[in-house]
């Protein structure tokens, strides 16, 4: 896909990633583009390495039931040398959504997926420790989830004795 503007960044990205850029353009001053799930973790190193985009800003999960697809992750990522910021969205459906980990490439990530998955259910595939961050142990579901049951009952956690 060929961006409809002349951020050279985009212009790159469908050069190099092609089918994988599934939309892109420019909003809000900050370049946006859509990308395909399979395509996360050779987009973002690229992004890294070749574009000097050293820095993850931000990593964070998305439910719009009922469209489908209804999940969506987003990555936030900046050049701090030249002030550009980028964000990459990746459409997830199904009931079980999963992508590549990027843990290995930004540190942050690790604990950034650990909270998308603990409150989402997005499963980051590769991840060394996707376990719950905010949310207790036993806790059941995914309180972010837009069909998650407010009133439900969740199991008490007290003192150990």
């Amino acid at each position: 896909m060929t961006p409809d503007n002349d951020n050279k960044t985009l212009i790159a990205l469908a050069e190099k990633f092609g089918e994988s850029v599934i939309e892109s353009k420019i909003d809000r001053g900050d370049a946006v583009a859509v990308i395909a799930p399979g395509a996360v973790h050779d987009i973002i190193a690229w992004l890294r390495d070749q574009h000097d985009f050293k820095m993850l800003a931000d990593l964070c999960g998305v439910d719009y039931l009922p469209r489908e697809p209804r999940f969506e992750v987003v990555y936030q990522l900046h050049a701090m040398g030249r002030g550009e910021r980028i964000r990459l969205r990746v459409q997830l459906g199904g009931k079980a959504p999963e992508v590549a980990t990027i843990s290995d490439l930004y540190p942050v990530a690790d604990w950034l997926e650990r909270e998308t998955w603990d409150m989402f259910g997005i499963v980051f595939d590769g991840h060394p420790n996707l376990k719950r961050i905010l949310m207790y142990e036993p806790f059941e579901g995914h309180p972010l989830r837009r069909d998650y049951p407010i009133e439900r009952r969740q199991p008490l956690i007290g003192p150990r004795n």
